[in-house]
This record gives structure tokens, C-alpha cells and sequence, in this order.
């Protein structure tokens, strides 16, 4: 796996916090001294990480443009998981299922927040599709606040085959849309369920509505039509979670 480069003093701590261990190598303003940056060298000190001293030229080079702040490291993101480990993990649950399933969802940010609700309310799982897809990239890694190491995300090729497996293992496939006519606090959660929210804007694709047990819809009172699909991932899979605690 080749490393990938994190810049920035914020997404440096996050590393340090959650996956030091991922961390290869780390690149420094030679001519930056100031109280923000100590604690991070100093970490990566403790740590015996190797640090090279630059000059800003070769950090904007290595920070490809983003803010750097004096300092970019080389980590090893988390691999994508795939469909056949997706089936070992089902079949060696010893409690009830708990998966998201992301159709085509392609903002890093939004995956980033929703593998942070899935860890927050226990899930097993995130599943994404091949195409069209937000995959684990610095970004999602950032705003996933450590979510990426205590969550697997599962990459599948053809997502209405893997929902048919997953129905057949006995597990309910419950979609979110904004017209359906069951409310999300009326619909029995507390079972083996795979809940599965659509791409920005679009929604979920008719096929994969198809293979959906059953509509659950957040009702709301604003002149807003949709919520972000981070935040009604967060209202879903919390509400998930009560029933099921």
C-alpha cells in the first residue's frame, strides 16, 4: 500500500490520536518555529518518526496545494474492505446485524461524518459502492475523526446483488427516502438491518429501491425538503440504536 500525504496540524494530531502507527514519515518547515508546532514534533519525536526539514517549495509540492501549516507525513490509509470479507463478517456475527450501506455517495465529507455516526451508534459496517463513490482518502480520514480504523468500509461492485445476499442471510434491508410513507419512529429498527441512504442530491437509484424491505422517511416540520445525508444518517442509525438498546 503506498503512503498517502496528510497535511496540516490538525489532520497531523488526528494521526497521532488514532493510527500513529500508520505513520511513515513526516516533512517540516525548516524555518518554522513556533508554540503550535512543538507538541506535534514532539509527539512524532516520542514516537521515532523520521523528520526531514524542507523548504516550503517541496512541502506545497507534497501537500498538493492544501494548506500544509509548516508540516505534512506520509501515512497508510485503512484498505478498503471487500464483498468476500463483507460475507465472513456477516456470517461471524454473534448478534443481530447492523450495517449502513451508502448508494454512490461521493462527498468525502459526508462519508467521513457517517463512518463517525457508525461508530458512535455500533454498527458493524459501512458498505459503498465501486463507482461513483467516495472512497478512504485523507479527507474522509479527517473528518472521521478516527472513525476509518474502528469502522470496516466494505467496497462492493454490483450493490443490488450484494443487498439480494444480505436479504437472504435475514437481514432486513430498510432504504431512507423523503416520500416514503412510513416514519422512521413507527418502523420496527430493532432487528438484523441494513439501512441504506442515497447519493446527494439523487437519492437512491430505483434498483437498489427495489431491494429495499421497506421505506422509512424523517418526518420534518421546516421548509427544508431533504437533510444533508450525513446528518439523516446520524437520525437514522440513532434511532436504530435506542430501539435496539
Amino acid at each position: 500500500m503506498n503512503p498517502t500525504h496528510l497535511a496540516g496540524i490538525h489532520a497531523v494530531q488526528a494521526a497521532l490520536d488514532h493510527s500513529p502507527e500508520k505513520i511513515r514519515q513526516a516533512w517540516i518547515d525548516g524555518q518554522r518555529q513556533d508554540a503550535r508546532m512543538k507538541p506535534v514534533l514532539d509527539a512524532l519525536s516520542a514516537l521515532g518518526i523520521a523528520q526531514e526539514k524542507v523548504d516550503r517549495k517541496k512541502l506545497d509540492r507534497l501537500a498538493d496545494g492544501k494548506n500544509h501549516q509548516g508540516i505534512v507525513i506520509a501515512v497508510e490509509l485503512p484498505a478498503m474492505r471487500s464483498e468476500d470479507a463483507l460475507q465472513q463478517a456477516v456470517e461471524a456475527l454473534k448478534e443481530p446485524a447492523f450495517f449502513l450501506v451508502l448508494d454512490q455517495v461521493q462527498d468525502p465529507h459526508n462519508l467521513g461524518a457517517c463512518l463517525r455516526s457508525a461508530d458512535a451508534f455500533g454498527v458493524h459496517g459501512v458498505i459503498v459502492t465501486k463507482d461513483n463513490a467516495a472512497g478512504i482518502t485523507p479527507t474522509v480520514c479527517k473528518v472521521a475523526s478516527g472513525a476509518v480504523e474502528t469502522v470496516p468500509v466494505y467496497q462492493v461492485t454490483n450493490l443490488a446483488r450484494s443487498l439480494r445476499w444480505l436479504k437472504e442471510q435475514g437481514i432486513w434491508v430498510a432504504g431512507s427516502a423523503g416520500e416514503a410513507e412510513q416514519s422512521l419512529y413507527a418502523a420496527d429498527l430493532d432487528r438484523p438491518l441494513a439501512l441504506v441512504m442515497g447519493a446527494e442530491g439523487s437519492g437512491m437509484r430505483h434498483l437498489t429501491r427495489q431491494h429495499c424491505d421497506f421505506l422509512v422517511k424523517i418526518p420534518m416540520v421546516g421548509q427544508v425538503e431533504s437533510l444533508n445525508v450525513s446528518v439523516a444518517a446520524g437520525v437514522m442509525l440513532y434511532e436504530a440504536f435506542r430501539q435496539r438498546h
